[in-house]
């Protein structure tokens, strides 16, 4: 199948994914998986990002229309989505000649380990820091942080695991 097509599908099933069945499942109360920030770590790295920054912004908007949250989704998923590839570069040591041959599959597990929990936690941060929006609220930004971003992470490396091709 075409890449194009599989990034069409994967944002349309991220969207869905996200709103219809993620957005519903609230452990102990506060942890909420967000995993359509997966859309920003598989995306195809290109000299030109402006395509990427408006997809990934379009998601986030998405996410945020069918949820009423008023654009913190988009500003979340935006920010790590811009952050994305000063990380490759700090993480992977890769330079523009190689963005055509990235693939996060073919990386060692420790740099993508490194990768994918440094966005995860900036991204979880910025959401809600965004939704408490106070600085008397810190230890609820942080302890949200911490445990959503512990419950996307452990869904994200077994979805991986999981649908990963066995060779």
């Amino acid at each position: 199948m075409n890449k194009q097509y599989k990034f069409v599908l994967l944002f349309f099933f991220l969207l869905f994914l996200q709103v219809f069945i993620l957005n519903n499942i609230l452990f102990l109360g506060y942890i909420n998986p967000y995993l359509y920030i997966i859309f920003v770590f598989y995306f195809p790295l290109k000299d030109n990002r402006f395509p990427f920054l408006f997809y990934s912004f379009l998601l986030g908007f998405f996410i945020d229309f069918f949820l009423d949250t008023g654009g913190i989704h988009a500003f979340s998923i935006l920010f790590i989505a811009y952050l994305r590839l000063f990380f490759i570069k700090i993480y992977f040591r890769k330079i523009e000649a190689d963005y055509s041959f990235f693939n996060l599959n073919d990386e060692p597990f420790g740099k993508v380990f490194n990768y994918i929990v440094t966005l995860t936690v900036i991204h979880h941060f910025i959401y809600f820091s965004f939704a408490n929006f106070s600085f008397q609220n810190l230890s609820n930004v942080l302890t949200n942080t911490f445990f959503s971003s512990i419950f996307t992470l452990i869904l994200y490396f077994l979805g991986t695991k999981i649908f990963s091709k066995t060779e």
